[in-house]
């Protein structure tokens, strides 16, 4: 709000303020008003002038504003279509979208692009395409080429332009072929044909031989002209800098290639439109035969060091001498021995350039100062210092130091660099006097020691001597140089050999030391390393890391302080490891508080006298063992200790138990889960197994004597139960018999198992005996299951061969597929091995071995399946190929289908290419004749061919019509006509809008045909209740209330309104207030609901009729704040006293309306004009001001005489100032002329005339 009124009043100031140039005018403002008005009264604006703008407040239209900061999307969209006419036929009366998914999904893959598809009813498609530009358009060729038809068109272009139109790498034709999705064929630079091939749309066809023809066009107005001339006159041609060239070039328009001085070509080419080239050509030929007939040739021998000042910077001197004098100098190449420079130019002007040659050769002498490479740096200084300070005096001089040469190299003019020369030897004899260096050779893994961590020790070497250390390391050249004074020099090698000689000393060794014992090396806060370093400063001590239990500890200094320091750590460490002895001994829990004894004395003086450390579970622990940690001896003591108090305090008893040491892990149980539950149930015992190597087989009992024996007796039990089932037996059988034993998915073994209830382990891989048959369980079944295997046994190693006739025609099917056939008879038959004659082994003999049973079944299956061979036969079934794809199914699933029930193979014909193909039938007309590629093939047993053949000819899609009244169509469409589509697998075809049709046409196989129609029917008779139901549910009704109920009828947040709707499921359309008729209230939905929802509002309205209505007078000054922020004040009201109030749309109005019982309005009235009472003081206060003094009453200060102030002798009036803020009235803030709304926001008409702002005039 704040901010539009500024700019508004920015604007008022600006339209009415000039603006004062010089002439004086600000001084004439600034004396205005105080001379000859003595007494008089001042105008404010006059004495208070405002300020002159700059230029004008430019007020921006944020929308604009907004717009043009806007960033351009990258992505384009574009929508096309494809007429049905133009479709491609192989795609255009396909059964589904499902293949024009496909495509557009590899066209998005390969371009990027989205691509979205739609059928329309007519049969056209419209693509939908977003993306980058470049994307889109080459997404738009390709699904051009692929669903609309492609024609042919070829132009003739002549073969020269035909690069032209490829444009750069091809690009230019590759980007035309995507703006007009066309396919263009540009004959190869081989092929003498001048014929460009179009292919694509009628439109992209046009499109692209336009912009080709354009291209040629453009190509045959323009030309390219050679012209020979010899090298030497090519400088004039070019002129100096290049200017006669460009003068050419512009005059003609022609573009003039001459070739570099490096290049040896005398072809000068010139390009671009004919007239031009030919006026370009017939100039330069001009210029060349005028050159040549003044131009004569001198040579001159000039240093070849002293050629670049002949040269000058980029060839200038060359360009400055050709401008003067018109000759021009030919420079010998790099690589030539001798230094002869060549001029050419007019006779009279040879000796100009000649002399200026010899001029600019002599300007510059080069001199050297023989310098150490080490010392360079120091010639240069810090940030060049040294050697700016030796030229500062030598402008023109300058030092080329090359850090590969020991010398100096001084360019510039003779007198200066002689000079220069003094004074930089003289420099570099007093560095050298001063400075000297030192190379040490050092093996380079000292070096990061030498440094030390983040450079500290050579930095403080650096800083004490003040000389430079360089570490050089490179391949078989590993040295430290040091660089500085004498003095400098001579610490800083003595400081470096020490380092080194005490390195070269030093020597690393480990430890290795069991990770348990590192805390106690390092003691309570690091306290004992802290003393071991101490005690060997000189060492390097290096402890693993925290959980690493292999890493040693490493030492590292010279080698008789590691040896000492070695010895320390290995004895400390043994007295580390003889202290660590850990002892466990179970206690009950409940003695606990004896171990402990009267305020812990019995534990404390077990561990005073045998020098132990003894821990205890925690309270709440569940375990009862104690830890005793010390030396064993002391160990030992104390737990002997411990136990005794354990026994004089319980009853305790140890009995042993004879057990078998092969139940213990049965009695152990997994996890130790069954000898813990024992534990537990007799009163917590203590039970011990014997260690694993050990051939004990007493198992000790530790407890109260009753728990002892409680759980004496169940261990007792559980280990009679083993030992009554783990009875074993054993049976031998060869390995390769073991499958037949088992049989087939394990058949026969869980045959034995089920009978006999025994277990049966058969060897695996990892097992050395590979015949041994393992029966475990109780005796009885043990017995019965060794009997059944032996018998199997006998009955498999009874193992015969066999052999049968098989003809070799039907060879090929048992061993096709790599035996496949073979391997199910195998199975099927208990393993028995058939084997065929070799290919090429003209027999019918089959072998067979296995035992006899198994032979002899085998043999009847080979039979059952010669059989079927030789009863299979092929028939025909004829098909179109359109519906060959709806035959087969997704992936082929339905031929699968039908190929596995009726046990055939089903072979379809290779998909015809031709374009005659794919057309559509139309009006159900079919061929005469079938086509080769309409006939499938099925081949089996020729009840099984008639039943397949009739099966696929069941999935020949058919198109029935089926009549539903127009009128229902929208409400079949949508939804409804997808789910009958999907549930049925069926296509439903609806009319166009146009058509008032009442055909429905379902295509699909005639089963589901049948079924979707008879669900269409049904659709049909819902259709029509639902008509009917909406019929009833449009009766209108219109009724009149008061716009001043609406509020109430809709109700905070529309919670009355939404209440009605819900009750009575009516529509309930209440108009906008101003609109016509904006008292009619209209309600939707069946009849009775609809009056009864309107007796819910007259209702209301009654109620609220009934209520008092009181208006009440109020200064809309005050009525911002008796509404409150948000309305928080006059809510609380409302609710305080149970009363409606309603304050008016008009800012300028004051009449607020109170509803409600009477005695509440009464109440509520009082309360708001007490209120607006005390508001309406606070507003009078704060914009009332007393009169402003005047310069009266301050005495003379008014200035000028007080006897001529006023002659007749009348009191002065004093310094009076009009038309200031004080006397303005308080501003309204209910005005919208004062405090006008943001811009775009709805204004109401501003007043035909409004009173002086209570801001002062407008500036």
């Amino acid at each position: 709000m704040m901010h539009q009124q500024s700019m508004m009043v920015g604007d008022m100031v600006h339209s009415e303020i000039p603006v004062h140039g010089g002439h004086g005018g600000g001084e004439e403002m600034n004396n205005l008003g105080y001379e000859n008005n003595v007494g008089g009264s001042y105008a404010y604006d006059d004495l208070f002038p405002a300020l002159p703008h700059s230029q004008p407040p430019v007020q921006r239209n944020i929308q604009q504003v907004s717009n043009r900061l806007r960033v351009g999307s990258s992505l384009h969209t574009q929508v096309f279509h494809v007429p049905y006419e133009e479709r491609k036929q192989d795609n255009a009366n396909t059964f589904g979208e499902g293949e024009s998914l496909r495509t557009c999904q590899s066209i998005t893959k390969e371009t990027g692009a989205h691509i979205e598809i739609s059928t329309s009813k007519d049969g056209s498609l419209t693509f939908l395409i977003t993306g980058k530009h470049s994307a889109v358009l080459e997404a738009r060729r390709k699904i051009l080429t692929h669903f609309q038809q492609q024609a042919s068109k070829q132009v003739s272009i002549p073969k020269e332009h035909h690069r032209w139109i490829l444009g750069k790498q091809g690009q230019k034709l590759k980007d035309l072929e995507k703006v007009t999705a066309t396919k263009i064929s540009v004959p190869g630079i081989n092929d003498t044909s001048e014929i460009i091939t179009i292919t694509g749309t009628k439109e992209g066809i046009e499109k692209a031989e336009h912009e080709i023809r354009v291209c040629s066009e453009e190509q045959s107005r323009k030309a390219l002209e050679r012209i020979s001339v010899p090298k030497i006159y090519h400088p004039f041609i070019q002129g100096p800098y290049g200017e006669r060239a460009a003068a050419l070039s512009a005059e003609t328009g022609a573009r003039i290639h001459i070739p570099p001085a490096s290049t040896q070509s005398d072809v000068i080419v010139i390009a671009g439109e004919k007239n031009g080239v030919l006026a370009a050509k017939a100039q330069i030929e001009a210029i060349y035969e005028e050159m040549q007939k003044k131009c004569s040739t001198v040579r001159v021998e000039v240093p070849k060091s002293q050629h670049k000042y002949v040269i000058g910077a980029r060839g200038t001197t060359i360009q400055e001498i050709l401008k003067e004098t018109g000759v021009s100098v030919e420079m010998p190449p790099p690589d030539s021995p001798t230094g002869t420079i060549t001029l050419h130019g007019p006779h009279n002007k040879i000796g100009l350039a000649l002399s200026k040659v010899c001029e600019k050769a002599n300007s510059v002498k080069t001199a050297t100062v023989d310098a150490p490479t080490w010392i360079h740096k120091y010639i240069i200084g810090k940030n060049g210092s040294n050697i700016k300070k030796i030229t500062q005096d030598f402008s023109k001089v300058h030092v080329d130091i090359t850090h590969s040469e020991d010398k100096v190299k001084i360019d510039g003019p003779p007198e200066e660099v002689e000079r220069a020369q003094l004074e930089l030897d003289e420099f570099v004899k007093n560095l050298l006097a001063t400075l000297t260096y030192v190379e040490l050779s050092v093996d380079p893994k000292f070096f990061k020691h030498i440094i030390g961590k983040n450079g500290t020790n050579i930095n403080r070497l650096k800083d004490e001597t003040g000389v430079v250390i360089n570490i050089i390391e490179n391949e078989g050249n590993n040295v430290i140089r040091i660089e500085g004074s004498h003095q400098g020099v001579a610490e800083a090698e003595r400081e470096l050999r020490e380092m080194v000689m005490k390195l070269e000393n030093e020597r690393t060794k480990e430890i290795v030391v069991d990770h348990r014992y590192i805390k106690s090396l390092i003691g309570v806060r690091g306290d004992k390393i802290k003393e071991i370093r101490e005690r060997f400063d000189r060492v390097l001590i290096t402890l693993p890391d925290q959980g690493q239990k292999r890493s040693p500890i490493k030492l590292r200094g010279p080698q008789e302080d590691i040896e000492k320091c070695e010895k320390y750590l290995q004895r400390l460490l043994k007295e580390i490891a003889e202290s660590s002895y850990v002892q466990e001994v179970p206690i009950f829990k409940q003695f606990h508080k004896f171990i402990i004894g009267k305020g812990g004395a019995n534990l404390r003086k077990i561990r005073d006298e045998t020098q132990t450390q003894i821990d205890l579970p925690a309270e709440g622990d569940d375990s009862d063992v104690i830890t005793v940690r010390g030396r064993r001896e002391n160990v030992e003591d104390a737990v002997r200790r411990i136990q005794q108090i354990h026994n004089e305090k319980a009853n305790v008893v140890t009995e042993e138990v004879t057990i078998a040491p092969k139940y213990y892990n049965s009695l152990i149980g997994a996890g130790g889960k069954l000898i813990h539950s024992i534990m537990e149930e007799c009163g917590g015992v203590l039970i011990k197994f014997p260690p694993a190597d050990s051939d004990s087989d007493k198992v000790v009992i530790k407890g109260p004597i009753e728990d002892v024996e409680k759980a004496k007796q169940q261990l007792l039990a559980h280990a009679n139960e083993r030992e009554l089932t783990s009875h074993t037996a054993q049976v031998r059988a060869r390995s390769e018999h073991h499958k037949f034993l088992i049989g087939k998915n394990g058949a026969n073994i869980k045959k034995i198992r089920e009978q006999t209830g025994a277990r049966i382990i058969f060897p695996t891989e990892k097992d050395e005996d590979k015949e041994a048959i393992y029966i475990i369980g109780r005796e009885e079944q043990v017995a019965a299951a060794r009997r059944q295997l032996e018998v199997a046994v006998a009955e498999i190693s009874n193992v015969a061969e066999g052999d049968m006739a098989v003809p070799p025609r039907h060879h090929r099917h048992f061993v096709a597929r790599r035996g496949e056939v073979l391997r199910r008879i195998a199975d099927d038959c208990g393993g028995v091995q058939i084997s065929f004659p070799r290919q090429g082994v003209n027999s019918d003999r089959v072998v067979l071995k296995g035992p006899k049973d198994c032979i002899e079944a085998a043999k009847q299956r080979i039979l059952e399946i010669i059989e079927d061979l030789e009863a299979k036969v092929t028939i025909e079934c004829v098909i179109p190929q359109r519906h060959h794809r709806t035959v087969m199914g997704a992936r082929g699933a339905k031929v699968k289908d039908i190929t596995a029930e009726f046990d055939v193979q089903i072979k379809f014909p290779e998909r015809d290419t031709n374009e005659a193909a794919d057309i559509p039938v139309k009006n159900n007309e079919e061929s005469v004749e079938p086509g080769t590629n309409d006939i499938i093939k099925i081949t089996g047993r020729p009840e099984n061919c008639e039943a397949a053949k009739k099966a696929l000819l069941e999935q020949v899609p058919i198109t029935i019509d089926v009549e539903v009244p127009n009128e229902l169509h929208k409400l079949l469409a949508g939804q409804k006509r997808r789910e009958l589509m999907q549930t049925y697998d069926v296509h439903i075809l609806l009319p166009p809008n146009d058509d008032t049709s009442d055909i429905v046409k379902v295509t699909g196989t005639p089963t589901n045909v049948e079924k979707a129609k008879q669900a269409l029917l049904e659709k049909i008779v819902d259709m029509e209740k639902e008509k009917e139901d909406r019929a009833l549910r449009s009766f209108e009704l219109k009724f009149k209330v008061d716009p001043e109920y609406h509020p109430l009828v809709i109700g905070k947040g529309g919670s009355v309104i939404t209440k009605i709707r819900t009750d009575y499921g009516v529509q309930i359309n209440l108009p906008k207030r101003g609109e016509p008729d904006d008292d009619i209230i209209t309600i939707q939905g069946y009849e009775d609901k609809a009056h009864q929802a309107k007796q819910a509002i007259m209702a209301i309205v009654d109620q609220l009729n009934s209520q008092c209505r009181e208006e009440v007078d109020i200064d809309s000054r005050v009525h911002r704040r008796l509404i409150g922020l948000r309305g928080k004040n006059i809510r609380k009201i409302m609710d305080d006293f149970k009363v409606d109030i309603r304050f008016p749309k008009n800012q300028d109005d004051s009449l607020v309306v109170i509803t409600g019982d009477e005695d509440n309005v009464l109440d509520a009235k009082d309360h708001l004009l007490n209120l607006a009472e005390e508001y309406l003081q606070d507003v009078v206060d704060r914009y009332q001001r007393p009169a402003a003094p005047s310069l009266g009453d301050f005495g003379e200060l008014s200035g000028g005489d007080s006897s001529n102030a006023n002659a007749t002798g009348a009191p002065a009036a004093g310094f009076v100032v009009k038309g200031g803020p004080w006397e303005q009235r308080a501003p309204d803030t209910a005005s919208t002329h004062e405090f006008p709304t943001m811009p775009g926001a709805n204004r109401a008409p501003a007043p035909a005339a409004s009173a002086p702002s209570v801001w002062g005039p407008r500036r």
